[in-house]
């Protein structure tokens, strides 16, 4: 498997959601797309987050207040760096995709700072084409 995902995968991909990286704030392909749609595990091809939980944090990397659906993010307490927070991991593929912090907006208070090199964006005009019409109905 790990050749394959080196195959398929970027360098700064494969050291994101194999290695716990981080990608550079502010240099990422989704920081600033806030096109209607989805996104999508890299790997995997599930739905992780939806554009109508996105929104701006300042932080450099893509913020959401929730996951699209719970059952394929996982949370997992974290203290690599001298620091104690809580990383965020795909379940179908067991991938790294971030951390999820206690300062978001006021609706939950969360803030899921997501490295777009886990993601894979999908636009609501694609959905059919790629098999995700059942999220139709969430825009």
């Amino acid at each position: 498997m790990t050749e394959e995902l080196r195959k398929k995968l970027t360098d700064m991909q494969y050291h994101v959601t194999q290695e716990k990286g981080t990608e550079p704030p502010f240099q990422n392909e989704y920081n600033s797309n806030f096109d209607e749609g989805i996104y999508v595990d890299i790997i995997s091809g599930k739905p992780l987050f939806s554009s109508n939980d996105k929104y701006d944090a300042g932080c450099g990397w893509p913020s959401f207040t929730k996951p699209i659906g719970a059952e394929e993010v996982e949370e997992h307490f974290d203290t690599s760096h001298g620091m104690r927070r809580t990383e965020v991991r795909s379940k179908t593929a067991n991938s790294h995709l971030g951390h999820v912090f206690p300062d978001g907006p006021e609706a939950n208070g969360l803030r899921y700072c997501i490295n777009s090199a886990s993601l894979r964006f999908v636009p609501v005009d694609k959905f059919e084409e790629e098999g995700y019409e059942t999220y139709l109905k969430y825009f």
